[in-house]
């Protein structure tokens, strides 16, 4: 029997039915813990920021923001302290320690992903894994006793060979007197950046690696089929899906890099001047500078020593913002976040 429709009725629209889940009790815990979790580590961020700001406002309020940041020298008793100095080795050999680090481990995150047999491939990412388990303490005593002998004839080399580029020159070195004094180029932010760079290597290579492996299968055997080689499905389809993976591993690398403070403060010869030159000797950081002046401060330069860590904690916020900022507009991050 079929239906007839009266002339003139018109059937309701058709809307959509709201979908409600059903939250079980643990599931209701479960998401409360992990808001729970989420602004206690806003709280503790918070905390740690205005504790330094109160601890660092009376040497703020003596110097100025201004001079605060600009003065090269560090004499608080005389009221005379600034962390130009040290804000810029500190920018320096994380730059070094980055421009090494994110290469090696952008080819090792890529050999174990793509190309290492399934069976060794366990094996290596706990060997890079335990890389990042060593001590700061024994990076920096195999670096200022080991490997600072090793790269002074690299370190001349580049002088040499690259010293017209910026930042690579030496002005009182001279390359063709074979009695010059090689210690010239120890200590130098270019020794202290490859051991850091050395040590977030792991930490860059683990956040890429994961990144890679979640490459969509669909689309790898995508590339194959239309005749991609491997190196080609590489570039065309991993590459990209982990640019996000890539900017979060170099970002939480710089972090640490800003931050590390014993392996630093073991290799290089502190100085109180701004020293653009990275290969010859002396360098400075904030980190190595709170190490070194911490144990025989004064209570004002306590307080220096407080602001010089907030302005420390400040950058680093900075570029951990900025990189959220990056990532959410790749596509790995999107998906990531969705």
């Amino acid at each position: 029997m079929t239906m007839v429709m009266e002339p003139g009725s018109i059937d309701p629209p058709e809307t959509a039915r709201k979908v409600r889940s059903a939250a079980a009790g643990a599931d209701r815990v479960f998401k409360l813990i992990l808001q729970g979790a989420g602004v206690t580590v806003l709280v503790i961020m918070t905390t740690i920021g205005l504790f330094l700001f109160y601890r660092g406002s009376q040497a703020l309020g003596d110097a100025g923001l201004w001079k605060f940041i600009t003065t090269q020298a560090w004499e608080p008793t005389s009221h005379n302290f600034g962390i130009a100095t040290v804000l810029t080795g500190t920018l320096l050999i994380a730059a070094v320690a980055v421009t090494l680090a994110v290469p090696l481990a952008t080819g090792v995150a890529l050999y174990i992903s793509e190309y290492v047999p399934r069976r060794f491939r366990q094996l290596l990412i706990n060997l890079i894994d335990l890389m990042a388990a060593v001590p700061s303490v024994v990076y920096g005593l195999w670096g200022a006793y080991f490997l600072q002998e090793k790269i002074i004839p690299v370190a001349k080399w580049i002088s040499t060979t690259f010293g017209w580029i910026p930042l690579l020159g030496i002005h009182d070195a001279n390359p063709n007197d074979p009695f010059e004094d090689k210690t010239i180029y120890e200590s130098s932010t270019f020794i202290a950046g490859i051991v850091v760079a050395l040590m977030i290597m792991p930490i860059i290579c683990s956040v890429m690696r994961e990144s890679f492996s979640q490459a969509p299968v669909g689309e790898r055997e995508g590339a194959f089929a239309l005749g991609a080689t491997r190196w080609g499905m590489i570039r065309s389809v991993v590459l990209p899906f982990g640019q996000g993976g890539m900017i979060g591993g170099t970002m939480l690398g710089l972090g640490r890099a800003m931050g590390e403070t014993i392996a630093v403060y073991m290799i290089i010869s502190p100085v109180f001047k701004i020293q653009p030159e990275i290969l010859h000797r002396g360098a400075n950081s904030v980190a190595a500078l709170i190490a070194l002046k911490f144990s025989a401060a004064s209570p004002f330069e306590f307080s220096a020593l407080f602001a010089a860590g907030l302005a420390l904690f400040m950058l680093t916020l900075v570029v951990n913002f900025g990189a959220s900022a990056v990532i959410a507009r790749t596509r790995s991050g999107a998906l990531s976040d969705a």
